[in-house]
C-alpha cells in the first residue's frame, strides 16, 4: 500500500458519540449484536480510564512513531487516536510529550496495538490510553505509513470516523453509519436492564423470569433433596 494521508473524514454526530460513551463498552457491544469488540489484551493504563470518540486511524511501522506525529495536525476535538503497526510491536511508541500535543488538539484518548511509555505522567494528566504493552523502549521516526485508512486494531476492523468506546471493560468499535441506531438500541437495553435490576432487588430469580428452569430440564439436570453418596 502506498503511504497515504487522508485529510478530511466524516464523523458521527457528537451527541451520539457522547451517548455511546455514557452507555459504556459492555452495553454498546451487546446493543450491536456482540460485534466490534477489540481483543482483551488492550488494557487501560489506569482503571478509571474512559473515552469515546471518532477514530483517527494510524498505520505505523513497528518501532516508528513518525505517523503518530503526522496525525496530530488532522485531529480535532472529540477524536480518538487508533494506532496499529505493520508487524507486531510492544515498543513504547507514545508518551507524555505526544499526549500533551494530543490534548492540545482535543484528542480524548488513544488506542494502540503496541506499547506506551511515561505511564505515570499520562495517568497524572488523566489522558486515557488502552495499549498492548507498557515499555520504555524508544522508537525512531524514519518510516512512512498511512493516516485515516481502514486498519485492523486489536483484531477489529475500523475505518476513519468510526466511533470508538473504551473503558475498563475493553474497547468496542461502532461503524459510523450505524452509530445513531446503536445508540437507540443502547437506550432500549438500558431501560430493559433497569426493569430487570428492580425485579432482582425484589428477590426474584433470573432462573424464573429468564425461563431457565425449562433449560435445565432440557439439559437433563435433576434436583435431589440430599447429598448423593459417592
Amino acid at each position: 500500500m502506498t503511504p497515504t494521508i487522508v485529510r478530511a473524514i466524516a464523523r458521527a454526530d457528537a451527541q451520539v458519540v457522547r451517548t455511546l460513551g455514557e452507555f459504556g463498552v459492555a452495553t454498546v457491544h451487546e446493543a450491536q449484536g456482540r460485534t466490534g469488540l477489540m481483543r482483551p489484551y488492550l488494557r487501560p493504563i489506569f482503571p478509571t480510564a474512559k473515552a469515546a470518540g471518532s477514530a483517527i486511524t494510524v498505520l505505523s511501522q513497528a518501532g516508528d512513531n513518525l505517523m503518530i506525529h503526522a496525525a496530530m495536525e488532522l485531529c480535532g476535538p472529540g477524536d480518538i487516536l487508533v494506532v496499529t503497526t505493520t508487524s507486531e510491536s510492544t515498543d513504547g511508541m507514545f508518551g507524555e510529550l505526544l499526549a500533551v500535543s494530543a490534548r492540545a488538539h482535543g484528542v480524548v484518548g488513544l488506542i494502540i496495538d503496541a506499547g506506551v511509555r511515561d505511564v505515570a505522567d499520562l495517568t497524572a494528566m488523566n489522558f486515557p490510553v488502552w495499549s498492548k504493552a507498557i515499555s520504555a523502549q524508544g522508537t525512531v521516526k524514519n518510516t512512512a505509513g498511512s493516516i485515516n485508512v481502514s486498519v485492523v486494531c486489536g483484531g477489529a476492523g475500523i475505518r476513519p470516523g468510526d466511533v470508538v468506546v473504551a473503558d475498563v471493560d475493553g474497547v468496542v468499535v461502532v461503524q459510523r453509519e450505524a452509530a445513531a441506531e446503536v445508540a437507540r438500541l443502547g437506550r432500549e437495553r438500558v431501560a430493559k436492564e433497569e426493569k430487570t435490576r428492580e425485579r432482582l432487588r425484589r428477590g426474584e430469580l433470573g432462573l424464573d423470569f429468564y425461563g431457565l428452569r425449562a433449560k435445565l430440564t432440557e439439559l437433563g439436570v435433576r434436583y435431589v433433596n440430599e447429598d448423593l453418596k459417592q
